[in-house]
Protein backbone atom coordinates (compact mmCIF):
# COMPACT_ATOMS: atom_id res chain seq x y z
CA UNK A 1 0.00 0.00 0.00
CA UNK A 2 1.53 3.55 -0.82
CA UNK A 3 1.05 5.68 1.12
CA UNK A 4 -0.49 9.38 -0.46
CA UNK A 5 -1.09 11.47 2.46
CA UNK A 6 -3.78 13.95 4.38
CA UNK A 7 -7.09 14.28 1.94
CA UNK A 8 -7.23 18.29 2.47
CA UNK A 9 -9.54 20.07 0.57
CA UNK A 10 -10.45 17.51 -2.02
CA UNK A 11 -6.95 16.09 -2.73
CA UNK A 12 -4.17 14.06 -0.77
CA UNK A 13 -1.32 15.86 0.79
CA UNK A 14 1.96 14.35 1.51
CA UNK A 15 3.67 15.51 4.39
CA UNK A 16 7.21 16.37 3.16
CA UNK A 17 8.23 17.77 5.96
CA UNK A 18 7.57 15.74 8.85
CA UNK A 19 6.90 16.07 12.75
CA UNK A 20 6.61 12.18 13.23
CA UNK A 21 6.40 9.28 11.66
CA UNK A 22 5.19 5.43 12.19
CA UNK A 23 4.87 1.96 10.64
CA UNK A 24 2.10 0.35 10.20
CA UNK A 25 2.89 -2.87 10.78
CA UNK A 26 -0.07 -5.86 10.02
CA UNK A 27 -0.73 -7.40 13.88
CA UNK A 28 -1.27 -11.15 12.04
CA UNK A 29 2.03 -11.50 9.74
CA UNK A 30 4.98 -8.98 11.59
CA UNK A 31 6.59 -9.45 7.99
CA UNK A 32 3.54 -7.61 6.37
CA UNK A 33 4.41 -3.72 6.40
CA UNK A 34 1.10 -2.31 5.08
CA UNK A 35 2.91 0.98 5.25
CA UNK A 36 4.93 3.96 6.18
CA UNK A 37 3.30 7.04 7.47
CA UNK A 38 5.11 10.62 8.19
CA UNK A 39 2.65 13.00 9.31
CA UNK A 40 2.88 16.86 9.87
CA UNK A 41 0.84 18.65 12.79
CA UNK A 42 0.21 21.65 10.74
CA UNK A 43 -1.89 19.33 8.61
CA UNK A 44 -4.50 19.59 11.52
CA UNK A 45 -4.88 23.26 10.91
CA UNK A 46 -5.13 22.80 7.41
CA UNK A 47 -7.60 20.35 7.43
CA UNK A 48 -10.07 22.18 9.70
CA UNK A 49 -9.59 25.51 7.50
CA UNK A 50 -10.38 23.53 5.00
CA UNK A 51 -13.60 21.98 6.45
CA UNK A 52 -14.47 25.21 8.23
CA UNK A 53 -14.49 26.92 4.48
CA UNK A 54 -16.69 24.59 2.77
CA UNK A 55 -19.76 24.41 5.78
CA UNK A 56 -21.43 27.24 4.57
CA UNK A 57 -21.68 26.06 1.20
CA UNK A 58 -22.32 22.61 2.17
CA UNK A 59 -24.86 23.44 5.11
CA UNK A 60 -26.67 25.51 2.37
CA UNK A 61 -26.74 22.75 -0.10
CA UNK A 62 -30.02 20.99 -0.61
CA UNK A 63 -30.81 17.57 1.64
CA UNK A 64 -31.86 15.73 -1.85
CA UNK A 65 -28.40 17.30 -3.06
CA UNK A 66 -26.71 15.63 -0.25
CA UNK A 67 -28.33 12.31 -0.40
CA UNK A 68 -26.61 12.34 -4.20
CA UNK A 69 -23.79 12.35 -2.90
CA UNK A 70 -24.23 10.00 -0.18
CA UNK A 71 -25.77 7.46 -2.50
CA UNK A 72 -22.94 7.85 -4.75
CA UNK A 73 -20.61 7.19 -1.83
CA UNK A 74 -23.02 3.83 -1.16
CA UNK A 75 -22.62 2.48 -4.37
CA UNK A 76 -18.90 2.70 -3.84
CA UNK A 77 -18.65 1.27 -0.80
CA UNK A 78 -20.19 -1.72 -2.17
CA UNK A 79 -17.90 -1.93 -5.23
CA UNK A 80 -15.29 -1.74 -2.99
CA UNK A 81 -16.61 -4.41 -0.34
CA UNK A 82 -13.58 -6.85 -0.95
CA UNK A 83 -10.90 -3.95 -0.87
CA UNK A 84 -12.11 -2.78 2.68
CA UNK A 85 -12.61 -6.08 3.75
CA UNK A 86 -8.57 -7.13 3.05
CA UNK A 87 -7.74 -3.48 4.45
CA UNK A 88 -9.67 -4.15 8.13
CA UNK A 89 -7.78 -7.42 7.82
CA UNK A 90 -4.46 -6.57 7.22
CA UNK A 91 -4.63 -3.40 9.48
CA UNK A 92 -6.13 -5.20 12.68
CA UNK A 93 -5.75 -9.30 12.25
CA UNK A 94 -9.79 -9.90 12.22
CA UNK A 95 -10.69 -12.88 10.06
CA UNK A 96 -11.58 -11.99 6.85
CA UNK A 97 -15.31 -12.98 7.90
CA UNK A 98 -15.73 -10.55 10.20
CA UNK A 99 -13.79 -7.89 8.33
CA UNK A 100 -16.36 -8.88 5.80
CA UNK A 101 -19.20 -8.05 7.91
CA UNK A 102 -17.95 -4.75 8.74
CA UNK A 103 -17.26 -3.47 5.09
CA UNK A 104 -20.68 -4.67 4.72
CA UNK A 105 -21.82 -2.35 7.38
CA UNK A 106 -20.72 0.71 6.20
CA UNK A 107 -23.59 0.71 3.38
CA UNK A 108 -25.90 -0.47 5.83
CA UNK A 109 -24.99 2.80 7.71
CA UNK A 110 -25.78 5.03 4.49
CA UNK A 111 -29.12 3.51 4.47
CA UNK A 112 -30.32 3.84 7.71
CA UNK A 113 -29.19 7.32 8.00
CA UNK A 114 -31.33 8.36 5.15
CA UNK A 115 -34.34 6.27 5.35
CA UNK A 116 -34.22 5.38 9.44
CA UNK A 117 -32.70 8.08 11.42
CA UNK A 118 -33.38 11.00 9.50
CA UNK A 119 -37.18 10.81 10.71
CA UNK A 120 -35.65 11.65 14.16
CA UNK A 121 -34.86 15.27 12.73
CA UNK A 122 -37.81 16.22 10.44
CA UNK A 123 -39.47 19.30 10.44
CA UNK A 124 -42.45 19.47 13.12
CA UNK A 125 -45.49 21.93 13.23
CA UNK A 126 -46.97 22.64 16.34
CA UNK A 127 -50.07 24.20 16.11
CA UNK A 128 -51.14 27.31 18.38
CA UNK A 129 -47.63 26.94 20.34
CA UNK A 130 -48.93 30.38 21.14
CA UNK A 131 -52.67 31.35 21.00
CA UNK A 132 -52.84 31.97 17.31
CA UNK A 133 -49.18 31.59 16.86
CA UNK A 134 -47.80 28.27 14.86
CA UNK A 135 -44.72 26.63 16.12
CA UNK A 136 -41.91 24.90 14.09
CA UNK A 137 -38.85 22.45 15.32
CA UNK A 138 -35.87 22.25 12.97
CA UNK A 139 -32.58 21.10 13.39
CA UNK A 140 -29.88 22.42 12.12
CA UNK A 141 -26.34 21.53 11.15
CA UNK A 142 -23.27 22.42 13.87
CA UNK A 143 -20.37 23.09 11.77
CA UNK A 144 -17.23 21.71 11.46
CA UNK A 145 -17.07 17.98 13.09
CA UNK A 146 -14.36 15.99 14.40
CA UNK A 147 -14.32 11.96 14.52
CA UNK A 148 -11.35 10.67 15.98
CA UNK A 149 -11.50 6.39 15.17
CA UNK A 150 -10.87 3.47 16.99
CA UNK A 151 -8.70 0.69 15.50
CA UNK A 152 -11.32 -2.37 16.65
CA UNK A 153 -13.35 -0.90 13.93
CA UNK A 154 -11.48 1.32 11.79
CA UNK A 155 -14.08 1.89 8.94
CA UNK A 156 -17.79 1.08 10.43
CA UNK A 157 -16.94 3.46 13.61
CA UNK A 158 -15.91 6.25 12.34
CA UNK A 159 -18.84 5.88 9.40
CA UNK A 160 -21.39 6.10 11.74
CA UNK A 161 -19.92 9.27 12.97
CA UNK A 162 -19.08 10.80 9.85
CA UNK A 163 -22.49 9.84 7.36
CA UNK A 164 -25.11 11.57 9.78
CA UNK A 165 -22.65 14.51 10.26
CA UNK A 166 -22.81 15.10 6.19
CA UNK A 167 -26.18 14.03 6.23
CA UNK A 168 -27.24 16.47 8.41
CA UNK A 169 -25.09 19.24 7.00
CA UNK A 170 -21.86 19.37 8.51
CA UNK A 171 -18.14 18.78 7.56
CA UNK A 172 -15.57 16.76 8.68
CA UNK A 173 -11.92 16.42 9.71
CA UNK A 174 -11.15 12.12 10.46
CA UNK A 175 -8.27 11.46 12.46
CA UNK A 176 -8.04 7.05 11.96
CA UNK A 177 -6.15 5.34 14.22
CA UNK A 178 -2.50 5.12 13.93
CA UNK A 179 -2.61 1.46 14.38
CA UNK A 180 -4.88 1.51 11.18
CA UNK A 181 -3.68 3.81 8.97
CA UNK A 182 -4.29 1.61 5.73
CA UNK A 183 -8.38 1.66 6.43
CA UNK A 184 -8.27 5.39 6.68
CA UNK A 185 -6.62 6.35 3.48
CA UNK A 186 -8.77 3.89 1.90
CA UNK A 187 -12.03 5.33 3.38
CA UNK A 188 -10.79 9.16 1.68
CA UNK A 189 -10.00 6.99 -1.50
CA UNK A 190 -13.51 6.44 -1.51
CA UNK A 191 -14.76 9.73 -0.89
CA UNK A 192 -12.30 10.85 -3.64
CA UNK A 193 -13.97 8.75 -5.98
CA UNK A 194 -17.22 9.78 -4.76
CA UNK A 195 -16.47 13.45 -5.61
CA UNK A 196 -18.03 15.71 -2.44
CA UNK A 197 -17.17 18.99 -2.75
CA UNK A 198 -13.86 20.20 -1.99
CA UNK A 199 -13.61 20.97 2.21
CA UNK A 200 -16.93 18.91 3.02
CA UNK A 201 -15.06 15.38 4.00
CA UNK A 202 -11.06 15.53 4.98
CA UNK A 203 -8.77 13.32 6.36
CA UNK A 204 -5.52 13.53 8.30
CA UNK A 205 -3.46 10.67 9.78
CA UNK A 206 -1.49 10.92 12.87
CA UNK A 207 -0.20 10.55 16.61
CA UNK A 208 -1.68 11.64 20.15
CA UNK A 209 -0.40 15.17 19.86
CA UNK A 210 -2.02 15.46 16.60
CA UNK A 211 -5.52 14.04 17.98
CA UNK A 212 -5.30 16.76 21.10
CA UNK A 213 -4.20 19.62 18.33
CA UNK A 214 -7.56 18.14 16.34
CA UNK A 215 -10.13 18.19 19.71
CA UNK A 216 -8.70 21.71 21.02
CA UNK A 217 -9.01 23.22 18.08
CA UNK A 218 -11.04 26.42 18.21
CA UNK A 219 -12.63 26.33 14.87
CA UNK A 220 -13.95 22.85 15.63
CA UNK A 221 -17.68 22.44 16.70
CA UNK A 222 -18.26 18.95 17.74
CA UNK A 223 -15.74 15.73 18.79
CA UNK A 224 -17.46 12.56 17.73
CA UNK A 225 -15.21 9.92 19.81
CA UNK A 226 -15.09 5.86 19.76
CA UNK A 227 -11.76 4.52 22.13
CA UNK A 228 -11.01 4.31 25.54
CA UNK A 229 -11.91 5.75 28.92
CA UNK A 230 -8.89 7.28 29.41
CA UNK A 231 -8.25 8.82 26.11
CA UNK A 232 -12.35 10.25 26.19
CA UNK A 233 -11.53 11.34 29.40
CA UNK A 234 -8.66 13.62 28.27
CA UNK A 235 -10.49 15.02 25.34
CA UNK A 236 -12.94 15.79 27.74
CA UNK A 237 -10.27 17.96 30.47
CA UNK A 238 -8.73 18.91 27.41
CA UNK A 239 -12.26 20.96 26.24
CA UNK A 240 -13.85 21.97 29.31
CA UNK A 241 -13.29 25.48 28.08
CA UNK A 242 -14.71 25.04 25.03
CA UNK A 243 -18.45 25.41 25.96
CA UNK A 244 -19.54 25.43 22.26
CA UNK A 245 -18.32 22.02 21.43
CA UNK A 246 -20.49 19.21 21.52
CA UNK A 247 -18.68 15.76 22.71
CA UNK A 248 -19.89 12.52 22.03
CA UNK A 249 -17.77 9.62 23.31
CA UNK A 250 -18.12 6.24 23.64
CA UNK A 251 -15.74 4.75 25.54
CA UNK A 252 -15.32 1.29 27.26
CA UNK A 253 -17.07 -1.25 28.58
CA UNK A 254 -16.49 -4.10 31.17
CA UNK A 255 -19.41 -6.22 30.52
CA UNK A 256 -21.71 -8.89 32.04
CA UNK A 257 -23.71 -11.70 30.90
CA UNK A 258 -26.47 -12.80 33.63
CA UNK A 259 -27.21 -17.18 33.11
CA UNK A 260 -30.24 -17.85 35.36
CA UNK A 261 -31.58 -21.47 36.05
CA UNK A 262 -34.14 -22.04 33.24
CA UNK A 263 -31.91 -20.19 30.53
CA UNK A 264 -31.70 -22.12 27.24
CA UNK A 265 -28.16 -23.70 27.98
CA UNK A 266 -26.92 -24.28 24.51
CA UNK A 267 -27.88 -21.15 23.29
CA UNK A 268 -26.28 -18.99 26.53
CA UNK A 269 -23.19 -21.02 25.86
CA UNK A 270 -22.96 -20.07 22.19
CA UNK A 271 -23.74 -16.43 22.52
CA UNK A 272 -21.66 -15.77 25.36
CA UNK A 273 -18.87 -17.64 23.68
CA UNK A 274 -19.52 -14.83 20.78
CA UNK A 275 -19.68 -12.49 23.11
CA UNK A 276 -16.68 -12.85 25.42
CA UNK A 277 -14.10 -14.28 22.29
CA UNK A 278 -15.14 -12.43 19.29
CA UNK A 279 -12.51 -10.12 17.21
CA UNK A 280 -10.17 -11.31 20.22
CA UNK A 281 -12.16 -9.75 22.57
CA UNK A 282 -11.13 -6.52 21.50
CA UNK A 283 -15.17 -4.91 21.22
CA UNK A 284 -16.16 -2.48 23.74
CA UNK A 285 -19.36 -4.71 24.22
CA UNK A 286 -17.67 -7.98 24.77
CA UNK A 287 -18.42 -10.06 27.40
CA UNK A 288 -16.09 -9.57 30.64
CA UNK A 289 -17.72 -11.22 33.47
CA UNK A 290 -20.19 -14.30 32.91
CA UNK A 291 -22.80 -15.06 36.35
CA UNK A 292 -24.06 -18.00 36.55
CA UNK A 293 -26.85 -19.26 38.32
CA UNK A 294 -25.31 -22.02 41.08
CA UNK A 295 -28.27 -24.33 40.22
CA UNK A 296 -26.55 -24.82 36.40
CA UNK A 297 -23.01 -23.61 37.06
CA UNK A 298 -21.06 -26.77 36.92
CA UNK A 299 -22.41 -27.79 33.98
CA UNK A 300 -22.20 -24.45 31.97
CA UNK A 301 -18.47 -23.78 33.16
CA UNK A 302 -17.85 -27.23 31.46
CA UNK A 303 -19.13 -27.12 28.31
CA UNK A 304 -18.24 -23.39 27.81
CA UNK A 305 -14.42 -24.62 28.85
CA UNK A 306 -14.34 -27.22 26.11
CA UNK A 307 -15.92 -25.17 23.66
CA UNK A 308 -13.30 -22.53 24.36
CA UNK A 309 -10.48 -24.74 24.00
CA UNK A 310 -11.76 -25.93 20.42
CA UNK A 311 -11.80 -21.94 19.11
CA UNK A 312 -9.54 -21.84 16.22
CA UNK A 313 -6.81 -19.02 15.78
CA UNK A 314 -4.98 -18.10 12.97
CA UNK A 315 -4.07 -15.65 10.21
CA UNK A 316 -6.86 -13.67 8.63
CA UNK A 317 -6.82 -15.29 5.58
CA UNK A 318 -7.53 -18.63 6.81
CA UNK A 319 -10.85 -17.29 8.19
CA UNK A 320 -10.21 -18.67 11.87
CA UNK A 321 -12.65 -17.29 14.71
CA UNK A 322 -9.66 -15.57 16.20
CA UNK A 323 -6.73 -13.77 15.21
CA UNK A 324 -4.42 -11.47 16.85
CA UNK A 325 -4.18 -8.73 19.31
CA UNK A 326 -3.99 -5.36 17.57
CA UNK A 327 -0.19 -4.39 19.21
CA UNK A 328 2.64 -5.99 21.62
CA UNK A 329 1.48 -3.56 24.29
CA UNK A 330 -1.77 -5.26 24.26
CA UNK A 331 -0.18 -8.71 24.56
CA UNK A 332 1.67 -7.61 27.67
CA UNK A 333 -1.35 -5.81 29.28
CA UNK A 334 -3.28 -9.32 28.21
CA UNK A 335 -0.45 -11.35 30.19
CA UNK A 336 -0.16 -9.00 32.81
CA UNK A 337 -3.91 -9.42 33.79
CA UNK A 338 -3.74 -13.14 33.80
CA UNK A 339 -0.93 -12.49 36.45
CA UNK A 340 -3.33 -9.63 38.66
CA UNK A 341 -6.36 -12.68 38.20
CA UNK A 342 -4.08 -15.02 39.75
CA UNK A 343 -2.31 -12.69 42.32
CA UNK A 344 -6.14 -11.33 43.45
CA UNK A 345 -7.30 -15.16 44.10
CA UNK A 346 -9.05 -15.71 41.00
CA UNK A 347 -8.90 -19.61 39.56
CA UNK A 348 -7.29 -19.56 36.25
CA UNK A 349 -9.24 -21.90 34.45
CA UNK A 350 -7.63 -21.70 31.22
CA UNK A 351 -4.41 -19.79 31.01
CA UNK A 352 -4.37 -17.02 28.48
CA UNK A 353 -0.31 -17.12 27.03
CA UNK A 354 0.91 -15.92 23.73
CA UNK A 355 1.19 -18.00 20.80
CA UNK A 356 3.63 -19.10 18.02
CA UNK A 357 1.92 -19.93 15.04
CA UNK A 358 3.74 -19.88 11.41
CA UNK A 359 2.76 -16.69 11.15
CA UNK A 360 4.06 -14.76 13.70
CA UNK A 361 2.17 -12.05 14.72
CA UNK A 362 0.44 -11.10 18.31
CA UNK A 363 -1.98 -14.03 18.77
CA UNK A 364 -2.65 -15.26 22.25
CA UNK A 365 -4.83 -17.66 23.69
CA UNK A 366 -8.44 -17.30 25.26
CA UNK A 367 -8.29 -17.32 29.41
CA UNK A 368 -11.50 -18.09 31.69
CA UNK A 369 -10.52 -16.92 35.56
CA UNK A 370 -13.03 -18.34 38.13
CA UNK A 371 -13.79 -15.37 40.84
CA UNK A 372 -14.13 -17.03 44.18
CA UNK A 373 -15.45 -13.79 45.77
CA UNK A 374 -16.51 -10.28 44.46
CA UNK A 375 -14.44 -7.98 45.58
CA UNK A 376 -14.91 -3.99 44.80
CA UNK A 377 -11.31 -3.23 45.03
CA UNK A 378 -10.13 -5.68 42.78
CA UNK A 379 -8.30 -4.67 39.66
CA UNK A 380 -9.02 -7.65 37.44
CA UNK A 381 -12.46 -7.19 38.52
CA UNK A 382 -13.09 -3.99 37.43
CA UNK A 383 -10.35 -3.08 34.62
CA UNK A 384 -11.38 -3.33 30.79
CA UNK A 385 -8.50 -5.80 29.45
CA UNK A 386 -9.70 -5.51 26.01
CA UNK A 387 -8.81 -9.05 25.13
CA UNK A 388 -9.95 -12.30 25.59
CA UNK A 389 -10.50 -13.02 28.99
CA UNK A 390 -13.56 -13.89 31.08
CA UNK A 391 -14.34 -13.68 34.54
CA UNK A 392 -17.35 -16.04 35.51
CA UNK A 393 -18.63 -15.73 38.80
CA UNK A 394 -21.36 -18.40 40.78
CA UNK A 395 -24.66 -17.23 41.98
CA UNK A 396 -27.90 -17.62 43.42
CA UNK A 397 -29.25 -13.97 44.54
CA UNK A 398 -30.69 -11.72 41.17
CA UNK A 399 -30.42 -8.65 43.48
CA UNK A 400 -26.61 -9.03 44.44
CA UNK A 401 -26.20 -9.68 41.05
CA UNK A 402 -27.00 -6.55 39.67
CA UNK A 403 -25.28 -5.05 42.53
CA UNK A 404 -22.02 -6.97 41.28
CA UNK A 405 -22.76 -5.80 37.51
CA UNK A 406 -23.16 -2.33 38.50
CA UNK A 407 -19.93 -2.14 40.60
CA UNK A 408 -17.29 -1.14 37.99
CA UNK A 409 -18.14 2.47 37.04
CA UNK A 410 -18.69 1.16 33.51
CA UNK A 411 -22.13 0.92 32.01
CA UNK A 412 -22.41 -0.21 28.82
CA UNK A 413 -24.00 -3.64 27.78
CA UNK A 414 -25.90 -6.46 29.89
CA UNK A 415 -27.26 -9.22 28.44
CA UNK A 416 -29.72 -11.41 30.43
CA UNK A 417 -30.38 -14.97 29.79
CA UNK A 418 -33.84 -16.34 31.35
CA UNK A 419 -37.33 -17.22 30.50
CA UNK A 420 -38.13 -15.13 33.45
CA UNK A 421 -39.74 -11.52 31.82
CA UNK A 422 -39.92 -10.38 35.70
CA UNK A 423 -36.44 -10.94 35.92
CA UNK A 424 -35.73 -8.81 32.72
CA UNK A 425 -38.26 -6.20 33.84
CA UNK A 426 -36.40 -5.54 37.35
CA UNK A 427 -32.93 -5.56 35.33
CA UNK A 428 -34.23 -2.85 32.90
CA UNK A 429 -34.68 -0.36 35.99
CA UNK A 430 -31.61 -1.55 38.20
CA UNK A 431 -29.12 -2.30 36.00
CA UNK A 432 -27.10 0.64 34.78
CA UNK A 433 -27.00 0.01 30.97
CA UNK A 434 -27.37 1.43 28.15
CA UNK A 435 -28.13 -1.70 26.29
CA UNK A 436 -29.53 -4.40 28.07
CA UNK A 437 -29.75 -7.45 25.83
CA UNK A 438 -32.45 -10.25 26.14
CA UNK A 439 -31.22 -14.00 25.55
CA UNK A 440 -28.88 -12.48 23.23
CA UNK A 441 -24.97 -11.73 23.47
CA UNK A 442 -23.90 -8.44 25.02
CA UNK A 443 -21.86 -8.07 21.11
CA UNK A 444 -23.59 -7.02 18.18
CA UNK A 445 -25.74 -3.86 18.04
CA UNK A 446 -28.47 -2.81 15.81
CA UNK A 447 -28.07 1.07 13.59
CA UNK A 448 -31.98 1.00 13.79
CA UNK A 449 -31.18 1.66 17.75
CA UNK A 450 -29.71 3.85 19.97
CA UNK A 451 -25.83 2.34 21.31
CA UNK A 452 -24.45 4.11 24.22
CA UNK A 453 -23.16 3.82 27.88
CA UNK A 454 -23.77 5.04 31.02
CA UNK A 455 -20.63 5.96 34.21
CA UNK A 456 -17.39 5.30 32.10
CA UNK A 457 -18.51 4.26 28.76
CA UNK A 458 -20.30 7.65 27.52
CA UNK A 459 -21.41 10.92 28.32
CA UNK A 460 -25.17 10.43 27.22
CA UNK A 461 -24.81 11.05 23.90
CA UNK A 462 -25.41 7.56 22.15
CA UNK A 463 -24.61 6.93 18.85
CA UNK A 464 -26.28 4.53 16.07
CA UNK A 465 -29.58 5.61 15.67
CA UNK A 466 -29.30 8.60 17.93
CA UNK A 467 -25.94 10.16 16.28
CA UNK A 468 -28.12 12.04 13.83
CA UNK A 469 -29.41 14.27 16.96
CA UNK A 470 -25.62 15.23 18.19
CA UNK A 471 -24.72 16.14 14.96
CA UNK A 472 -27.35 18.70 15.02
CA UNK A 473 -29.06 21.19 17.26
CA UNK A 474 -33.07 22.22 17.96
CA UNK A 475 -34.01 25.69 16.45
CA UNK A 476 -37.29 26.53 17.60
CA UNK A 477 -39.46 29.33 16.04
CA UNK A 478 -42.55 30.95 16.38
CA UNK A 479 -44.08 32.24 13.25
CA UNK A 480 -47.04 34.72 13.57
CA UNK A 481 -48.90 35.60 10.34
CA UNK A 482 -51.86 37.47 11.66
CA UNK A 483 -52.23 41.19 11.23
CA UNK A 484 -51.36 43.78 14.01
CA UNK A 485 -54.24 44.64 16.07
CA UNK A 486 -53.95 47.49 18.66
CA UNK A 487 -56.91 46.36 20.67
CA UNK A 488 -54.22 43.96 22.24
CA UNK A 489 -51.39 46.09 23.09
CA UNK A 490 -49.82 45.19 26.72
CA UNK A 491 -50.99 48.23 29.49
CA UNK A 492 -49.21 51.04 28.89
CA UNK A 493 -47.91 51.25 25.88
CA UNK A 494 -49.14 53.10 22.82
CA UNK A 495 -48.07 52.60 19.06
CA UNK A 496 -47.17 55.75 17.25
CA UNK A 497 -48.50 56.62 13.66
Amino acid sequence: MSYKGDFINGRFVKAEKKDGEFKDISPADLSDLVMTVPFRHDHIDEAVMSAQKAYKKWAHTPIETRKEYLSRLKELFISHEAEIAKAIARDTGKPLWDSTTEAKALVGKIDITMNFSSKLIQEEVIPQALPQVDGVIRHKSRGVMSVIGPFNFPAHLPNGHIIPALYAGNTIVFKPSEQTPYVGQLYAEIFEKAQFPEGVFNMVQGDGESGRRLVSHENVDGILFTGSYEVGLKIKQETMTHYWKILALEMGGKNSTVIWDDADMDKAIYETLTGAYLSSGQRCSGTSRIFVHQKIADNFIERFYQSAKKLTIGHWSENPFMGPLINAAAVEKYIRFQEIANRENCESMMRGKSLDLKTKGYYVTPSIHLVKKFDPKSIYQKSEIFGPNVAIYTVNDFDETLNIVNSTGYGLVMALFTKNKALYQQALIDAKVGLLNWNRTTNGASSKLPFGGLGKSGNDRPSAHYAIQYCTTPIASLEDFTAYDETKNLPGLTLVK
